[in-house]
């Protein structure tokens, strides 16, 4: 099961996000500034998913995708394949760049509808966090 999906800038702004399991907007954004900590440490050069155990629970992953200035973060348990959530971001930022030509992180602020109407085709609800501040 999907746990959560984040769309985040290299500065950890998150731009989307969407948890699937209540949680409280504190909650929410500590798993955000936990989740950018543990991506911004890692090299260029290491595997894309990462063991999520201490972020977000027992039996959990997390699978991201560098794309120029966004980070795409798709959270979920055991029971989903690595390899899949890897190609679900692939398709997701393809049918985002569909929609805007090639999609940058203005397109996503300013674009919201279309995003979340992109998202919708793929079977993931988001919410926009933009103008939250961590």
């Amino acid at each position: 099961m999907i746990r959560s999906v984040m769309v985040m800038n290299t500065q950890g702004k998150p731009r989307l996000a969407k948890f699937y399991d209540f949680q409280p907007v504190e909650k929410q954004q500590e798993l955000i500034r936990s989740v950018f900590g543990a991506l911004c440490s890692r090299a260029e050069n290491v595997s894309n998913f990462i063991e999520a155990d201490l972020i977000f629970g027992p039996d959990t992953r997390l699978v991201y995708k560098h794309y120029a200035t966004l980070y795409f973060v798709f959270i979920f348990d055991s029971s989903e394949n690595e390899l899949a959530m890897l190609d679900l971001i692939q398709v997701f930022v393809e049918t985002l760049d569909k929609c805007f030509k090639n999609v940058c992180e203005l397109d996503i602020i300013y674009n919201y509808s279309k995003v979340v109407y992109s998202s919708h085709n793929l079977g993931v609800k988001l919410s926009y966090v933009g103008a939250c501040e961590l």
